[in-house]
């Protein structure tokens, strides 16, 4: 087991909806370690959790194998990897993005990011909109959060008290998403049983986790308005309501990073997520990226860049991803007894109904910047390569890293032609 999670980790390409159907495959077809109502069962629990949904299924499904030891195995493999691969490309793009040819890959890059975007709006759109009701929710989440600037959390919250009343009343048109699971069916002897003592111990212990490297960070250095301690507490706030996966936050945590702590510009902020596409685990692993241009662009007194960059990118980290091992260790003992119920998948019927229009309102955001550049004008380069892009995605289904490398190298050879 331990050896397929570090395999995992370095072959986890394409986005979560790869990432589940390889576990899937894996893990179900071929391994047969998990069956399917199980597999099916945990999947719903996660996509409920604020969160990577797919570093969670992995951290659940190595729970249910062997316990705590298997299921910290299981998520801290699944993220492993991509925290070496992506800080190595953090640091090389601070360090030496002003070179030409570095700086005309990510020009490339940019497109590519917006195609991606455009098709996650599609792709989650057929899952969810399926009827008025969900069309509304999602033209709802778009107007609050793009023209009336009302908070993702906010959203989160009253998409998922809407499906939850709605589910009760109207269930039809609010249950999209359904449960699965079995009927409280036990994949092997001796799981740990659920209780108020274990919740406790679990809650002490990961909350000390959580807060530990904040507190101290913020002591060695310029105190709790100091970059680390803004990052360790923006990072942990987002930890909370990142519910609909990495497209549903990262509206959130792109305009806050850009436009409230200016850790980064917007066009760095696709550059950081391009970078994330090319590399395995989840996407929202772009976290990393703005931790570590928060600690490069606004190191405290007495820190070296590098190392303030290294700091900020662990901590996002760090905050991002203890909190996801809090939501499985707590109630998988419970889910597991549990078939789906019936409230709780209503709720994320809507939430996913208007991450729809969050998701939207990424696109639209990164769209105005990299078409509109501050140059003046339209980039018609960045328009041709994010059609084709966002075409060769949602029409011929391709993974997400050939589309993005490929529209590194045009924009290489694009600059160089035009130089």
């Amino acid at each position: 087991a331990f050896r397929f999670w570090l395999k995992l980790g370095f072959v986890s390409f394409g986005g979560p909806t790869g990432q589940i159907a390889l576990m899937h495959r894996e893990l179900v077809d071929k391994k047969h370690w998990v069956d399917e109502p199980h597999f099916l069962h945990a999947l719903n629990y996660c996509m409920l959790l604020p969160g990577p949904e797919a570093q969670q299924l992995a951290t659940y499904v190595g729970w249910l194998l062997h316990g705590t030891k298997g299921g910290l195995a299981a998520g801290i493999l699944f993220i492993f990897p991509s925290i070496f691969i992506l800080w190595t490309l953090s640091y090389v793009y601070a360090a030496y993005g002003a070179i030409p040819w570095i700086a005309a890959v990510f020009y490339g890059l940019k497109p590519a990011v917006l195609g991606l975007v455009a098709a996650a709006v599609l792709r989650i759109g057929q899952k969810a909109l399926k009827n008025g009701i969900m069309w509304g929710v999602a033209a709802a989440a778009f107007v609050l959060i793009f023209f009336l600037r009302a908070p993702f959390p906010l959203i989160v919250l009253g998409a998922g008290l809407l499906g939850f009343v709605g589910g009760k009343y109207w269930q039809e048109k609010f249950l999209v998403i359904k449960g699965h699971g079995p009927d409280g069916t036990l994949i092997r002897d001796g799981l740990e049983k659920p209780s108020w003592g274990r919740s406790a111990k679990i809650i002490a212990v990961c909350l000390a986790l959580w807060a530990a490297p904040v507190v101290l960070l913020a002591l060695a250095s310029d105190g709790w308005r100091g970059t680390f301690a803004k990052v360790g507490l923006f990072f942990s706030k987002a930890a909370m309501v990142t519910f609909g996966g990495a497209y549903a936050v990262l509206p959130y945590v792109a305009q806050q990073a850009v436009e409230k702590h200016h850790w980064l510009s917007a066009p760095q902020m696709l550059d950081g997520l391009g970078l994330a596409e090319t590399t395995p685990g989840p996407l929202i692993m772009v976290v990393e990226f703005v931790g570590f241009m928060a600690g490069w662009n606004h190191p405290p007194a007495g820190f070296p860049l590098t190392v303030s960059a290294t700091i900020g990118a662990l901590l996002a980290v760090w905050t991002t991803f203890v909190p996801c091992f809090l939501w499985i260790f707590l109630g998988a003992p419970y889910i597991e007894r549990l078939r789906g119920v019936a409230l709780l998948s209503s709720s994320l019927s809507a939430i996913t109904a208007a991450v729809v229009g969050v998701v939207l309102n990424l696109a639209v955001w990164f769209g105005l910047h990299v078409l509109f550049p501050e140059a003046g004008g339209f980039d018609w380069f960045v328009a041709v390569v994010a059609a084709v892009s966002f075409v060769l995605l949602h029409r011929f289904k391709w993974e997400a890293v050939p589309v993005v490398l490929g529209s590194g190298l045009l924009g290489l050879i694009y600059k160089f032609a035009v130089s």
